[in-house]
């Protein structure tokens, strides 16, 4: 099963190489090019400002390498590394590269990878749309399974090992034992977003929008850099323009 196109961008500081996986990209129908860039500070910029599902990465860059870079990404872009050099691959790896091709690669090879990346967004996709229909948590809190209404959370809270769930018409969170992380992909990702470290907001609940702050039932809550790209592909996709 395939989603609609997945938007990439490639990342190479050597012009034949930018060359050659676009034209890898151009003869595979599920693949969409957005840019090609010859470092990582370029495709940053870029991507803050368009987000896309995956990179062709390069590792080995002046200024920031891919490896890092891979570390500033939002959680839903996705890497495959491109590199002369496999003493990187075990790196690649740790930073949940989808696949990693050692140059030369041909074509077989890249639509190899570019397959992996396919099937891995098709089965979030399924994934998502059945998370999406939840409308309830049970959370445990005071040795008691406390039924939370999903409708009825403002925003969630991060603090070491806790969560505090701040709900509507509730002067007091629900504390209880849980990672922000494992709780965010349990939460429905049309409805819910993470936008700090700290924090996973109500997308339906947001008042204000001013600079890179949220107000939330008076609260105002940071946009952290790395959560931006995500927050504004959001944001741009549900504004009324004139």
């Amino acid at each position: 099963m395939s989603i609609s196109k997945i938007t990439c961008v490639i990342v190479d500081d050597e012009p034949m190489a930018l060359n050659l996986v676009e034209s890898y990209v151009q003869k595979t129908p599920f693949l969409e090019l957005k840019n090609k860039c010859n470092s990582a500070i370029e495709a940053l910029s870029f991507i803050q400002e368009n987000p896309v599902d995956l990179l062709f990465l390069d590792i080995q860059m002046p200024d920031l390498t891919g490896i890092e870079f891979s570390k500033m990404l939002p959680k839903n872009t996705r890497v495959i590394f491109t590199t002369a050099f496999d003493q990187y691959a075990l790196e690649g790896f740790k930073v949940e590269a989808l696949d990693y091709l050692l140059k030369p690669f041909d074509y077989a090879e890249f639509l190899s990878a570019a397959n992996k990346a396919n099937n891995w967004f098709s089965l979030t996709k399924r994934n998502e749309q059945q998370t999406n229909e939840k409308e309830f948590l049970f959370v445990k809190s005071e040795y008691k399974q406390l039924r939370i209404k999903l409708a009825d959370v403002l925003y969630f809270e991060g603090l070491k090992d806790y969560i505090k769930i701040w709900l509507k018409n509730n002067p007091k969170p629900i504390l209880t034992l849980k990672s922000l992380k494992a709780l965010e992909e349990e939460l429905p990702s049309t409805d819910f977003m993470r936008v700090h470290r700290s924090f996973i907001v109500s997308l339906k609940n947001i008042e204000v929008i001013e600079r890179s702050q949220i107000v939330i039932n008076n609260q105002r809550i940071t946009v952290s850099e790395q959560y931006k790209p995500q927050f504004l592909a959001y944001i741009q996709k549900n504004s009324f323009n004139t």
